[in-house]
């Protein structure tokens, strides 16, 4: 275990969370003080490269890649608005006026000549119940690693504002630790976002210090959207949702792929995943790979291909992939299989070469947002036909087996056909549905329904762990029909 005791010696904290403070419309600061944040402060205690001079910079570089920590901090603290002051400033040649030939400001300080009070709106100062922030990492930390981020920790005078003076604590015994202080946990389905560091933070920041060096004050932290990655933690209290699964890395393609090309792409992306984390954290779980997959079920992780289907002009095109883990994932897992998602580039082979990125905030194409697939209805239809899994008679019964084995309830109903049942869905051929060397199996397009609305993405089906069965909601007015 690692974890870094952040102990506030003013017994408040001080910071902008988002770059709003000198607007004066700040109601609430930042809390707990972001991951980041802390980050940032270890890097300015001793620099990076040839800046370094107690460390190497190298633990910076193992940190950067941990995902996010166990914050323990005061749930609720008092947020307490600051008034806005005014401090005396160098007035140069804008403030001054000419009167009959002679200089004058009309807004000058009278205890300061020369100088003019401009207003500084500070933000808001966060009083906790208890001055103590802890951030806990549940993995090994190096011996020599602990050694330079002690080395670094005592160099931190301060986080956020220069009004807030820390001592910082670097602890590898867990009993150290207060159980009973509330705690913010990593959860994709929680209320709170809190910006965390990644791979390639320590890059980014290395730029913003050579471009201040350059600019001075012209530059600021707004300027690199690279750092504001931010992330869901749950906050203490909220109760912990039932764990289903989700989607852990949502990802785009350079160009649309012909849908029928979906068993190649998302062989390629299952390849890629495999590849990037083993480069970067060493032997793949058995949920990515299934080999040695001893947990109960079969469920494993799902290589997505999100179409284009739906809409009048949908054509079926791939536009996106997500990868989807199921439930019962560690916390740790979740995060190094995001990180090995993000780091695929281009996918190539088997007739496809297309280049690949994490997904950013823009809103088109539709088919690659995740909102489109994590939609909540009663209906739900194939955008790509179902692997039958197991030969003969398809009847609710086996519909109904099929939807508990992808962690569905039992629909009432349902309807089955040789090609597509909505609009831009794809009609596959045998040989792009079966993979070679294996026995071929029966494959349908597929509606079904629930009694109760069923959140996405909703993948059924044998090839669900390759993308096939990949399901979109249908909305009342196609239900009608």
């Amino acid at each position: 275990m690692l974890a870094i005791d952040v102990e506030l010696l003013h017994e408040t904290f001080r910071a902008d969370p988002d770059g709003s403070a000198n607007t004066g419309r700040l109601s609430r600061g930042e809390w707990p003080p972001a991951p980041a944040r802390l980050f940032a402060a270890l890097v300015a205690a001793d620099g990076t490269g040839e800046r370094c001079r107690v460390t190497d910079g190298s633990e910076l570089e193992w940190m950067e890649r941990l995902p996010p920590p166990v914050i323990h901090a005061h749930d609720a603290p008092w947020h307490q608005p600051l008034r806005p002051r005014y401090v005396a400033k160098h007035a140069g040649g804008f403030a001054k006026k000419y009167k009959k030939g002679k200089p004058t400001s009309t807004s000058a300080c009278q205890e300061y000549v020369g100088r003019i009070p401009i207003e500084i709106r500070p933000g808001v100062r966060v009083a906790p119940r208890t001055p103590r922030i802890v951030y806990v990492w549940d993995v090994p930390a190096p011996d020599e690693v602990v050694d330079a981020l002690r080395r670094r920790a005592a160099r931190v005078g301060y986080l956020g504002a220069a009004d807030s003076p820390v001592r910082l604590r670097i602890q590898t015994d867990p009993s150290d630790i207060n159980e009973h202080q509330d705690a913010f946990v990593p959860d994709p389905a929680g209320s709170v976002v809190i910006r965390v560091p990644q791979k390639g933070h320590l890059a980014v920041l290395d730029a913003v210090y050579d471009a201040w060096m350059e600019r001075g004050a012209n530059i600021a932290l707004s300027q690199f959207p690279a750092l504001r990655h931010q992330i869901a933690y749950r906050a203490p209290g909220s109760t912990v949702p039932q764990d289903l699964g989700g989607v852990v890395a949502w990802l785009r393609l350079g160009y649309a792929v012909s849908g029928r090309r979906v068993s190649a792409l998302t062989e390629l992306f299952k390849k890629a995943a495999l590849r990037r984390y083993q480069e970067l954290h060493g032997e793949p779980p058995p949920v990515l790979h299934g080999h040695g997959f001893e947990e109960r079920g079969y469920d494993l992780a799902r290589f997505l291909a999100l179409p284009d289907v739906g809409y009048a002009q949908s054509r079926g095109r791939i536009h996106g992939l997500a990868l989807w883990l199921p439930a019962g994932c560690p916390m740790d897992v979740r995060w190094r299989v995001t990180e090995a998602a993000h780091a695929i580039r281009r996918l190539k082979g088997g007739g496809v070469d297309v280049s690949v990125r994490p997904r950013t905030d823009e809103v088109r194409p539709v088919a690659a947002l995740p909102a489109r697939w994590m939609r909540t209805s009663r209906c739900w239809v194939t955008a790509f036909p179902a692997v039958h899994e197991r030969r003969g008679e398809l009847d609710i019964e086996e519909v109904a087996r099929w939807c508990r084995h992808a962690g569905l309830p039992a629909p009432h109903s349902f309807r089955s056909a040789r090609g597509p049942l909505v609009r831009g869905a794809v009609d596959l051929a045998p040989i792009e549905v079966n993979r070679p060397g294996r026995p071929g199996l029966p494959y349908s397009h597929v509606k079904i329904c629930f009694d109760q609305p069923v959140k996405g993405p909703v993948a059924i089906g044998a090839g669900r762990q390759r993308g096939l069965g990949l399901c979109v909601d249908v909305t009342d007015r196609e239900d009608d029909e």
